[in-house]
C-alpha cells in the first residue's frame, strides 16, 4: 500500500486529467488490496484464538517435576504454544515429592491465586503423572473452583513400579531408608534450582501412588476414576468435566537416553504402559485415547526428542484446549 502511494505521488509531470485517473487507479489498487488482505487478517486472528479456554489452564507437573531448571521448562514447549493460540496458561509448582494431598493444598492455593489475578470463577487443570491425583484432589475439595481435570499418564489406580519399589523396600529397612532419604535430597535439590522451597517426602509419595495408596484416594475422591478395570469413567461430576489420555510406548527414540529405563521399568506391567503407568491405570473420565509415547514424551522432553511418527505432544495439548474451548469451558 506504501509502494502505490509513492507511484502515484511521483507523477508531477502529466495532465490534470492523467493525475486524476492515476489516482483513482492508486485508490482503487488500494481499496482491493485492503480487501484481499482482510480475509488473510481474519484467518490469522481466528488461528491464534483455537485454544482460547473460557477459564485459564493450570498446569501441574508430576513427581520430581518443576516449573523450570537451568532454563529447561518440564512442559518443554506447551504453555508457549498454548498461549500462541490464545490461552491463558498458568504453570504451577507444587512438591516434586509428596502425598497427592499435600501436593493437593499447595496446588489449591496456587488456583486461588490465579482466579485472584485474572478475575476467573474457575480453571481447567492439565495434570501430568501425579499431577493427575493431584488436581483430582483440588476438583474434590473446591468443585465450584474446577471447570475441568485433564490427567496424562496418571496412575489413578496406581503405578505397578511404585509397587515394586514397595516391595523391594520393605517398611522399617534400612534400604528404604536410604532410598527415602536419596530421593528426599534430590527433590530438594529440584525445587533449589526452581526456586521452590517446599517440604520434600518421597516416602509420600511412593505410598500414593503405589496400588494400595491409590485405592485409598479413589475412595475419598471417586468422582471421574472408571469402575471397571480399563473402561471410562463418568465425564460431567459436580459441575467438573473429567478427560485423559496417556502414551503406551516406553521406547519411541532411539536417541533419546531415557526412554531405556523407562523401557525396563515397563516389563513389570504386563500390559501397555508409557514406562512408568499402565493404559488402564491412565484412565479417568473420557479418555481421549493412547499414543506412541513414553512417560517423558507426554510432556514433550526429553528435549522434544520422540517418536516422529506419532502425533505430536503439543499438539495433543492445543487439541484438549480447543476441546475445551468448544465445551465452554
Amino acid at each position: 500500500m506504501i509502494r502505490l502511494k509513492r507511484i502515484a505521488a511521483s507523477r508531477t509531470k502529466t495532465t490534470g486529467r492523467k493525475n486524476g485517473a492515476t489516482r483513482r487507479t492508486a485508490g482503487a489498487l488500494l481499496v482491493c488490496g485492503m480487501l484481499a488482505l482482510a480475509p488473510m487478517t481474519q484467518t490469522a486472528q481466528a488461528a491464534n484464538t483455537s485454544a482460547q479456554t473460557a477459564y485459564p489452564i493450570v498446569l501441574v507437573h508430576g513427581m520430581l517435576g518443576f516449573d523450570t531448571v537451568a532454563g529447561i521448562d518440564y512442559w518443554y514447549g506447551i504453555p508457549g504454544e498454548l498461549r500462541a493460540q490464545g490461552a491463558k496458561v498458568f504453570v504451577a509448582e507444587v512438591a516434586a515429592t509428596n502425598s497427592s494431598e499435600v501436593r493437593g493444598e499447595q496446588l489449591l492455593k496456587q488456583v486461588k491465586d490465579v482466579l485472584a489475578l485474572t478475575g476467573a470463577s474457575k480453571v481447567n487443570l492439565i495434570g501430568h503423572s501425579h499431577g493427575g491425583p493431584t488436581a483430582r484432589y483440588v476438583s474434590g475439595v473446591a468443585p465450584q473452583l474446577v471447570a475441568s481435570v485433564t490427567t496424562v499418564g496418571s496412575p489413578h489406580k496406581g503405578s505397578k513400579v511404585a509397587d515394586v519399589l514397595g516391595d523391594t523396600l520393605p517398611d522399617g529397612s534400612i534400604s528404604r531408608a536410604v532410598v527415602v532419604s536419596v530421593v528426599n535430597a534430590f527433590s530438594s535439590l529440584i525445587g533449589i534450582l526452581s526456586g521452590n522451597n517446599t517440604p520434600q517426602n518421597g516416602l509420600g509419595a511412593l505410598n500414593s501412588l503405589n496400588t494400595a495408596g491409590s485405592a485409598k484416594f479413589n475412595a475419598k475422591f471417586p468422582d471421574g476414576v472408571p469402575t471397571t478395570a480399563c473402561g471410562n469413567g463418568t465425564e460431567l461430576v459436580n459441575g467438573v468435566r473429567y478427560f485423559s489420555w496417556s502414551g503406551n510406548q516406553p521406547l519411541t527414540n532411539v536417541f533419546d537416553a531415557s526412554d531405556y529405563p523407562l523401557s525396563l521399568a515397563g516389563v513389570v506391567h504386563g500390559e501397555a504402559n508409557d514406562g512408568l503407568v499402565s493404559t488402564c491405570s491412565a484412565r479417568l473420565g473420557t479418555y481421549l485415547g493412547s499414543y506412541r509415547q513414553n512417560h517423558l514424551d507426554e510432556v514433550n522432553q526429553m528435549l522434544g526428542l520422540r517418536d516422529l511418527f506419532s502425533v505430536s505432544p503439543v499438539t495433543l495439548y492445543v487439541n484438549q484446549a480447543a476441546k475445551l474451548k468448544q465445551l465452554g469451558l
